[in-house]
């Protein structure tokens, strides 16, 4: 009898934990239902056919696009292609999203034609190949996210419209629906900041300059590299506008802004009763540029000024109802009391939906800005600030530093919102994956994020066996409330493969077989059956794009693009003779696919990253002939190095415009009103790819390998290295790091004050350089595998 009452215990237990688990997946999705496309079917099927246009040209005719918002199952995007009698194809398609996304699966998987941020191959067919019946692909779930706070610093802080319009258009050819829209806050927290009594010295310490604005928002960094310039405000505000108008016109939803409880300091002289708390310095930073100032949740201004500043920005940009902030962003918060930090989430959320009417009539315009207002979403106005409000966070925190946040605190900052009210964004899923020890955040749903890449780094990277598994994994964790997948890399414009991998996941049942995937992604992205290339990217698959390395965290550490020292790190995560032979056999297939802009970009990429890989076998030989106080070694290895491996190699990426530093510069400077501006603009984006700070701060953490920089930093390091081991040996005396350190450091704040103009235009043959590089140091690399 004790025997049948435990079963029907342990029974009514399980049945309960189920019941538990139905209810909660049930309100995570219904509270997530609303969160749809805007704009109308027309709408959506006009910016799908415009989008092929300037894609396609007049080969745009020969398809036929319709948007149907019922064709929706359950919130998932689905798309329906079939061909016609007179050889065009129909695509119909529940959001402008789904249908760019199955036309360019029908370009990859039918036509051999691919897209991407290092060149396009589009030898479209003609007669488009027909299809048998209906190809019909659907989302495995509601959304697929894009973009890193950190990738508005590193790689769009100076982007354009008509850029931004290219990377509005591969999103939606990718499937994205849930991208950031970060731009023009700045304007608006100016104007919330006014109304309040600050002044604008105030805000000019506040603010960072553009390219660290990221760190600015996460309350990491202030005042460095700026004022922000009045010009700089308008011009993003516009901008911001058109990137929400074409994002809305896809179908996709925005993601805002919104307060985390980060304020000036001119905050504490306006309030001083306030219940304000100065933290601790950020990273390598002191408290001159770091230690934020954090209003207190409980504290009545901390609703007074979220409000404030959300409510400006319902109004000026209209909603979608879903805003990201993260608090604590790698700092330690003032307490580890759960009760403080589920108030601290309490707090921020409240902001999203509380009154909007009580705040409204304090705003007072700032002299000067006149700031467009466009049709906007005025849905909730005189009610609440957004009732329908979905917080996005990111997990880093919890990645970041998991010594503080243990589960108590995990749970309590989660569970501060209601369930289904709060997305988090497994940030780094596919090498430290959160979801797993938070029980799949504590019911609140979440999505499951590739990072792929920090500081904007060159050099080749993946985790092509965990991207493919992880999502999977995910989705099958016990009480899995998985809503999404996602791309969140620090940086872009680089290894374009992995992103078209992760991309396509979001749409496939299970896990692709990566060996024939990638075959048919050399293909496609060349236009060429040769099988040499299928070798290639084979070799590729199982290497330098496989890191397995628990927790592996893409930092390029190649001594390269690191300040010289004796300790360097020299340690790679594959075999690098595949890369070798990788880059043999796309060095022979170069004479017949020169005129393909995709090929051209990889033989460069791939010959860089050989020589990457070479001089960390110079780095080494030169480290071992100076500790065995050899110097005819040392100024022959370090002779190689200085004046004819790096230079080459900075011809080879100058021949190429995807690897100018002149672009980048080009860019920030045409940003400025004036030259006062403009150099202000060149100093922030120099800084940024090098120092990182006024005194080497976070050196080369956003380490870029391009032409100009190779010549005028890097190669210049490595001279006074190799220049100061000699001049050691030849004294006979010890290796300083410190000395040295104090002198490179004049070479690397000469390089961010130089003023110089790098080439904005390529230079130089591309195939030439190549083969000279080839024919010369694919020998020395063999050897040194020996």
């Amino acid at each position: 009898m004790g025997e049948i009452n435990k079963m029907a215990r342990t029974w009514r237990g399980s049945l309960l934990t189920l019941f538990f688990v139905f209810v909660v997946a049930a309100s995570v999705d219904g509270a997530l239902e609303h969160l749809r496309a805007k704009a109308g079917d027309q709408t959506q099927s006009r910016a799908v056919m415009d989008l092929l246009r300037r894609l396609l040209g007049d080969r745009a005719r020969d398809f036929i696009v319709s948007v149907n918002g019922s064709l929706s199952s359950e919130g998932l995007d689905v798309c329906e292609l079939r061909s016609t009698k007179n050889n065009k194809v129909v695509a119909v398609g529940s959001t402008g999203v789904a249908v760019a996304t199955g036309i360019y699966n029908y370009l990859k998987y039918f036509c051999n034609c691919h897209v991407s941020w290092s060149g396009d191959q589009l030898a479209l067919p003609r007669p488009l190949p027909p299809l048998t019946g209906v190809l019909r692909i659907q989302s495995q779930q509601r959304f697929r996210y894009y973009q890193n706070v950190c990738t508005q610093s590193y790689s769009t802080v100076w982007w354009d419209w008509l850029r931004w319009q290219r990377e509005i258009d591969w999103m939606a050819l990718n499937g994205i629906n849930l991208p950031l829209a970060f731009m023009g806050q700045e304007a608006l927290w100016q104007e919330v900041y006014m109304s309040l009594g600050l002044n604008q010295t105030e805000i000019n310490q506040f603010f960072t300059g553009p390219a660290f604005l990221a760190w600015n928002r996460m309350g990491n960094l202030f005042e460095w590299g700026g004022p922000l310039p009045q010009s700089w405000h308008i011009k993003q505000i516009s901008l911001q506008f058109k990137v929400l108008a074409r994002m809305r016109a896809f179908g996709m939803i925005p993601v805002l802004p919104a307060f985390s409880g980060i304020v000036p300091q001119g905050i504490t002289r306006l309030f001083p009763q306030a219940n304000v708390t100065k933290l601790g310095p950020w990273s390598h930073f002191n408290c001159t540029y770091s230690c934020a100032y954090v209003l207190d949740p409980r504290d009545p201004l901390f609703q007074r000024i979220g409000a404030l500043f959300l409510s400006q920005v319902v109004r000026e940009f209209g909603t979608d109802h879903v805003y990201n902030t993260d608090t604590f962003n790698e700092m330690t918060p003032a307490s580890s009391d759960p009760t403080y930090l589920a108030s601290v989430s309490r707090a921020v959320f409240t902001t999203m939906t509380s009154g909007l009417v009580n705040y409204l009539d304090q705003l007072v315009p700032v002299p000067n800005l006149e700031v467009p207002i466009p049709g906007h979403d005025v849905e909730s106005e005189n009610t609440l600030m957004d009732p329908k409000a979905v917080w996005l966070m990111q997990a880093w925190l919890f990645v970041n530093d998991p010594e503080f946040w243990k589960p108590p605190q995990v749970e309590a900052l989660l569970r501060g919102v209601p369930l289904g009210r709060m997305i988090v964004l497994d940030l780094f899923a596919e090498s430290m994956p959160a979801y797993s020890f938070t029980q799949s955040f504590y019911g609140q749903p979440f999505i499951w994020c590739m990072l792929q890449n920090f500081g904007g780094n060159s050099g080749l990277f993946g985790t092509v066996e965990r991207v493919n598994l992880g999502p999977f994994e995910a989705l099958h964790f016990p009480n899995s409330t998985l809503v999404g997948l996602g791309m969140a890399p620090e940086g872009i414009e680089q290894n374009p493969v992995v992103y078209e991998l992760m991309s396509e996941l979001a749409w496939r049942k299970e896990p692709v077989n990566l060996v024939k995937w990638v075959a048919l992604y050399a293909s496609r992205r060349y236009g060429s059956m040769d099988e040499n290339l299928t070798v290639a990217w084979r070799l590729l698959f199982r290497s330098v794009y496989n890191c397995t390395i628990p927790g592996y965290k893409n930092h390029n550490r190649s001594p390269l693009v690191r300040r010289p020292s004796l300790k360097m790190q020299t340690d790679v995560w594959y075999n690098p003779a595949d890369v070798y032979e990788a880059w043999k056999l796309l060095f022979e297939a170069a004479p017949s696919l020169l005129s393909v802009e995709t090929f051209r970009y990889d033989l460069v990429d791939l010959t860089r990253q050989a020589l990457q890989l070479l001089t960390t076998e110079f780095y080494k030989e030169i480290r071992d002939a100076f500790q065995a106080q050899k110097l005819p070694e040392v100024l022959t290895t370090g002779g190689v190095l200085v004046y004819d491996l790096l230079p080459e190699l900075d011809r080879l990426l100058s021949s190429d415009a995807h690897f100018l530093l002149g672009a980048w510069l080009e860019q920030a400077r045409s940003l400025g009103l004036d030259e006062k501006e403009a150099q202000l603009y060149d100093l922030n984006a120099r800084n940024q790819i090098t120092l990182w700070g006024p005194d080497g701060n976070i050196l080369d953490y956003a380490s870029k390998e391009w032409g100009g920089l190779m010549e005028d930093y890097y190669s210049q390091r490595w001279g006074l290295f190799v220049n100061t081991l000699v001049e050691c040996l030849d004294r006979g005396r010890p290796f300083r790091q410190d000395t040295f350190n104090q002198a490179v450091f004049q070479v690397e704040k000469g390089f961010v004050y130089n003023q110089r103009k790098y080439p904005s235009k390529p230079i130089g043959d591309t195939y030439d350089i190549a083969r000279r590089i080839f024919l010369k140091y694919y020998p020395q690399a063999l050897k040194r595998l020996k």
